[in-house]
């Protein structure tokens, strides 16, 4: 699971790092995805909406394992 959860997060890596931004996987617990929201990523107001829109959405369409996905610090 960790290795396709890793494969999904290096597609919409591709896209944050253009607005400057990155993410970063910290861990994953019962289907909860933990990741570390970084660069430009880190400190925007529309990050939670960045993670719940696109990157829980897209994680679930390749790991429907994934229940959510939670920012860390």
């Amino acid at each position: 699971m960790k290795e396709r959860i890793e494969k999904a997060l290096n597609k919409v890596r591709a896209a944050l790092q253009q607005d400057g931004g990155d993410i970063e996987l910290v861990g994953i617990e019962d289907g909860v995805v933990k990741v570390r929201l970084k660069g430009a990523c880190g400190c925007c107001p529309m990050s939670q909406m960045t993670l719940k829109n696109f990157v829980e959405a897209e994680l679930k369409k390749v790991v429907p394992e994934v229940k959510r996905v939670e920012a860390v610090m």
